[in-house]
């Protein structure tokens, strides 16, 4: 694999953290000077992410290195598929959560926009730095970044249930991160480095009952962003933020960059061939699948519209882990697809679940009986995405789906098969009513009554993110190629090239 020195990932970090400092030194004199730099740096950052994918697709990995800090570890980013993929994908849903923000923080009025805006930037400098970097070491650093950032998001209300949820956010995710500072240290006294490498660098290091006590820490720290089972009441918790930022929380940034971590352990730490050999693969896998039955059900006990979101989002995070598990080429494959399925799917939801609460002001499922006549637009969305994520043609859910179900019978591992379907049956469940109540119901009371859609700042990107649902369903490799830069990490990890 050819390696191209380039400033390109150095650059495309820098452009969010030059917007959050712009952001902060405009403040609220001049308002759309301020959001003009939100804007501006997420096309930027996005056309600079993709001009790397001609180079990755055929072969090559883009680096940059700035300093040693110790023997064999140096603070180092690295472009390779995997990484190229997530930041393709967190710069590309940067521009919609972008224009969305604007028409919602001004729609309710919010106070400390300039803050808002600040950390929002800042939280996708470190989305991108974990994407790009080249180490743990590195990759440590801006997961850090990222959830100190987006603590003061999930708190931005300020009122006393905003304060409980943004500690017990920082409670969780610094717990987390002490497991990984652990993990890190055992594997650089195995190996000395920390540099990722496709297919494992752990071979041949340690005895097997340390490996086994050292990818269980990884997994806890990693899994713990990632919202897998128990360690997931920090997210539905969080849900007291901006819409926005439950946006952010769920498609962009933050547990699917829990997630990505997860997979670089799985694919670029340990890897499939030692994975196998200590059967921990089926271990995870067996893990992932309680989770994502059990959020299924608790899912379906939710009248909060945002926990209902937030109980599939811990669902569909688990099934992505679930298929790397696997560690066949289509389950691989179709877990790494549908990180971007499921981000585009997701951000729909929340974008819809913000409109109505920007007009209406309601937050529970029982409340939005009628709202479809009323907002036609933003309930039609909502109905492509939720359809998307049970599975259902032609949305970006089947696509990712199906390779997982082919995955599965690769593996030679039948039950989680039904596992995935139990799981699409459970996303029908508990989406089936909102779809069906909205447009065939009569609204109880007047609180629908002479209502339209939330302003254009939000419809469009709402209609925008479904639409490209449906494109990216039909279409898997439409402008950046999700589905090929998939196919070569699995490819990649298995050493199947």
């Amino acid at each position: 694999m050819e390696v191209v020195t380039s400033f390109k990932p150095l650059l495309a970090l820098s452009v969010s953290a030059i917007a959050a400092l712009l952001i902060l030194l405009t403040g609220e004199r001049r308002r759309n000077l301020r959001e003009g730099w939100t804007f501006a740096a997420a096309l930027v950052k996005f056309f600079i992410v993709v001009s790397m994918i001609p180079a990755v697709l055929d072969g090559k990995v883009i680096e940059c290195s700035l300093v040693q800090l110790f023997p064999g570890v140096s603070l180092q980013f690295r472009v390779d598929a995997f990484g190229l993929f997530f930041a393709t994908l967190a710069s590309f849903l940067w521009m919609a959560t972008s224009a969305y923000s604007i028409g919602y923080m001004r729609g309710l009025r919010s106070h400390a926009q300039t803050r808002f805006f600040f950390c929002f930037a800042f939280a996708l400098h470190g989305a991108l730095g974990i994407a790009f970097a080249g180490n743990l070491f590195t990759l440590f650093i801006f997961y850090e970044i990222l959830t100190v950032s987006t603590f003061p998001l999930v708190a931005h209300k300020e009122t006393g249930e905003a304060i409980s949820g943004g500690r017990k956010y920082l409670a969780y995710l610094l717990s987390g991160a002490a497991l990984v500072i652990f993990s890190m240290g055992v594997t650089y006294s195995l190996t000395g480095t920390l540099d990722f490498k496709s297919g494992g660098f752990l071979q041949g290091h340690g005895s097997d009952g340390l490996l086994r006590v050292l990818f269980a820490a990884f997994i806890l720290g990693f899994g713990t962003k990632a919202a897998l089972m128990p360690l997931h009441e920090w997210l539905p918790t969080a849900m007291v933020a901006p819409t926005p930022v439950s946006a952010l929380l769920h498609a962009v940034a933050v547990v699917k960059a829990g997630v990505f971590c997860v997979l670089r352990v799985i694919l670029y730490v340990f890897g499939p061939d030692l994975l196998s050999g200590l059967h921990l693969g089926i271990v995870l896998a067996s893990f992932a699948s309680l989770t994502v039955l059990l959020s299924g059900m608790l899912a379906l006990a939710q009248d909060n519209l945002k926990r209902r979101l937030a109980f599939s989002t811990i669902n569909n995070l688990a099934i992505i882990i679930l298929g790397a598990s696997l560690l066949s080429p289509s389950a691989i494959t179709g877990g790494i697809f549908h990180i971007a399925a499921h981000g585009f799917m997701k951000i729909t939801l929340f974008f819809a679940a913000g409109a109505i609460y920007v007009k209406t002001h309601l937050e529970k499922v029982s409340e939005l009986d009628g709202i479809g006549k009323s907002m036609p637009i933003t309930m039609a969305s909502f109905a492509v995405a939720a359809l998307g994520i049970a599975g259902i043609p032609p949305m970006a859910g089947f696509i990712s789906k199906w390779y997982l179900c082919l995955g599965s019978l690769e593996a030679g591992q039948i039950v989680f098969l039904f596992v995935l379907l139990g799981s699409a049956l459970l996303d029908i469940a508990y989406f089936g009513p909102i779809i069906y109540h909205s447009f065939f119901k009569k609204p109880v009371g007047r609180q629908h009554c002479g209502l339209d859609e939330a302003s254009l700042w939000m419809v469009i990107p709402i209609a925008a993110c479904a639409a490209l649902s449906i494109l990216f369903g039909i279409f898997p490799n439409a402008f950046v190629h999700f589905f090929d830069i998939a196919s070569l990490v699995a490819k990649s990890a298995l050493g199947t090239n």
